[in-house]
């Protein structure tokens, strides 16, 4: 367990591409996230995150690159350390600093437009969007994954813990929990695999 002073420090990287988020705050955001699910998965601190928020069309470019998916999406993730769970609805192993201690979790990219267009379709705050997409993509770094139903009912727990203790409803309120139950319906639900 980690010694309370220690636990949930983000060490945020905040690289804005995109003109659209500076009005919202991305990075005190990304810094109620980190913390907020470094704490809840009793991580110590501090834990490096580079974000970038940026546009579709640089997300597109980003999909097409990393996933052969060449189109638009919310966000994105790139975990700096292999962690998997064992068993399908496991919990990851937690990440391991580097040889000089340092722990880096990896990169998260937001595209802009389509986070607006997803908070105005589901009728939420984009400043709640945001911090939802941030959390799940923190979340991604550290090794969870929404592949099969265990994983994701794992996941999208955490997910509602993390964000009912920063004051951010649940997102899940209005929709099926996983993806698979209902094909073709997107119900803002974050895109990182």
């Amino acid at each position: 367990m980690s010694s309370p002073d220690a636990a949930g420090r983000a060490v945020i990287d905040l690289r804005v591409d995109n003109s659209g988020w500076d009005a919202l705050g991305l990075e005190a955001l990304a810094q109620v996230a980190g913390d907020a699910t470094l704490t809840r998965l009793g991580i110590e601190g501090p834990a490096e995150i580079a974000v970038l928020a940026t546009s579709d069309e640089d997300v597109a470019a980003l999909n097409g690159e990393f996933r052969a998916k060449p189109t638009p999406t919310n966000v994105l993730s790139w975990p700096a350390q292999p962690l998997a769970p064992t068993s399908p609805g496991a919990a990851p192993p937690d990440p391991v600093p580097d040889a000089f201690g340092e722990l880096a979790l990896g990169d998260i990219a937001l595209a802009y437009e389509t986070c607006v267009r997803e908070a105005a379709d589901g009728n939420k705050p984009l400043a709640d969007h945001a911090t939802h997409l941030l959390v799940h993509a923190i979340l991604h770094l550290l090794g969870y994954d929404h592949i099969s139903d265990a994983d994701a009912r794992l996941m999208e727990g955490l997910e509602v813990e993390i964000l009912t203790a920063v004051g951010v409803p649940n997102p899940y309120v209005d929709g099926p929990s996983h993806p698979a139950l209902e094909s073709g319906v997107n119900w803002g639900r974050p895109h990182t695999e």
